[in-house]
């Protein structure tokens, strides 16, 4: 006979509170902080799970011709952000020395390599095989990943939705190679600029758009200041490049919507 469905079972709390296993316990307690850290980056994979799900819908709306829905979904995502924004916040309360306590701990460990938060770079067209580098083969999720680089981006469901729109995107960007990054490109500014003089609701997406692109880049930015003010200078956890690369990946996903400010 199966378990009666209550708020426990539905949410598998049993399991689900047993993920936290701090790992500085050396013939004692566990260093206090730890916990804080586990719960943090835990949650940070659930947000990041749930932020995907919300990419692949967006893009079929998207590709639907849905305009209100899929701005709605958009919205959401950049609400998602500002959440994940603000536990940098509980992340600061801890102190250098309250990170070295068990920093050792972590060994090789580093949400460098998260391998959600490449599907999302991904997602968002930030696309480079040589991330593949970085991942051993029987690295969790790393399928998932190869997949999400051979899809179109969110960006590439945005072009789509500007052609059923009426709108002419210049066919080298519809069929443009998903696999590269993007890059700018002048036509399609042109094409942005139209929309912004005589679409208001076309260009509501557009800014949604920018939203999500600016939470990206608040969120980058807040992970550079708390590395740097909880390692300093320090290589990162595992090796990982640390601050420094961490501060030159704050720059925006989609250059064309930003190019296009001067111009209005």
């Amino acid at each position: 006979m199966s378990e009666a469905l209550n708020y426990s079972t539905y949410l598998h709390l049993t399991d689900l509170l047993r993920q936290q296993e701090p790992r500085s316990a050396s013939g004692g307690q566990p260093e206090h902080d730890e916990l804080l850290f586990i719960i943090i980056h835990q949650v940070y994979e659930l947000w990041f799970k749930q932020m995907l799900h919300e990419f692949d819908f967006a893009c079929a709306l998207l590709r639907q011709n849905q305009r209100a829905r899929a701005g709605h979904t958009l919205q959401r995502l950049r609400s998602i952000l500002k959440t994940v924004v603000g536990q940098v916040d509980i992340l600061e309360t801890m102190t250098p020395l309250e990170f070295n306590s068990f920093r050792a701990a972590l060994e090789s460990g580093s949400g460098f390599q998260s391998v959600q938060f490449r599907e999302i770079e991904f997602a968002m067209g930030y696309k480079r095989a040589n991330i593949f580098a970085h991942y051993p083969a029987d690295t969790f999720g790393l399928e998932r990943l190869r997949q999400r680089f051979e899809q179109p981006s969110l960006w590439d469901a945005f072009l789509a939705f500007l052609e059923l729109r009426g709108y002419a995107v210049p066919p080298d960007q519809l069929l443009r190679d998903v696999t590269e990054p993007l890059k700018p490109s002048p036509a399609v500014q042109e094409v942005l600029i139209d929309i912004y003089r005589r679409d208001a609701a076309v260009s509501a997406i557009c800014e949604r758009l920018v939203d999500l692109d600016e939470g990206f880049m608040e969120w980058r930015y807040r992970h550079v200041k708390m590395v740097e003010r909880t390692i300093g200078a320090k290589p990162g956890t595992g090796g990982s490049p640390g601050a420094a690369y961490l501060a030159a990946t704050v720059r925006p996903f989609f250059p064309d919507l930003w190019a296009i400010r001067s111009q209005l």
